[in-house]
């Protein structure tokens, strides 16, 4: 039977050029030059720790981040922008954790909307993927177009198609 899987993945590869490059352009203003400004990848707890001079570099940093991504392939979702910033003596930090998986919560949301479109599928939950088979590919298709036009808030990525 045809199948494919829903995921929710960032390339840690990719994400890792995106924050290169965007060290760089930082570097390279001139609203920049001689403030302290740290932005660090933690590869291995998918996070990005940002520090700068003021709130607004701050939200000029994040802008940044999210125009080199998107140009890298990342999609905009993958950051968690929601995490408050905390002033630390005469600087502003946030951390900031890169989605990589698809959550239990998420994933209910999306079978329980693969089963209310009325569609002739199945659709499980396995760990942080969704597997979803049907007896025709047609059928996996239409549930490719539903997610793409439902927003469950999430980056999703539809591989391993089996025909």
């Amino acid at each position: 039977m045809p199948s494919f899987d829903i995921t929710s993945k960032v390339d840690l590869q990719t994400l890792d050029n995106a924050i290169n490059t965007v060290k760089k352009e930082i570097e390279n203003r001139f609203d920049f030059k001689g403030s302290p400004v740290k932005i660090e990848l933690n590869k291995k707890d998918y996070k990005i720790d940002l520090e700068a001079e003021s709130e607004m570099k701050l939200t000029q940093i994040t802008d940044v981040i999210l125009s080199r991504s998107m140009k890298q392939g990342i999609s905009p979702e993958a950051f968690d922008f929601s995490n408050e910033h905390s002033p630390s003596g005469k600087v502003v930090r946030k951390e900031v954790p890169v989605r990589n998986g698809i959550k239990q919560e998420d994933a209910k949301k999306i079978v329980k909307a693969i089963k209310d479109s009325g569609l002739k599928v199945q659709s499980q939950i396995m760990d942080d993927v969704i597997r979803v088979t049907a007896k025709k590919i047609d059928e996996l298709q239409d549930v490719i177009s539903l997610c793409k036009n439902s927003n469950f808030g999430i980056a999703l990525q539809y591989v391993n198609m089996k025909s």
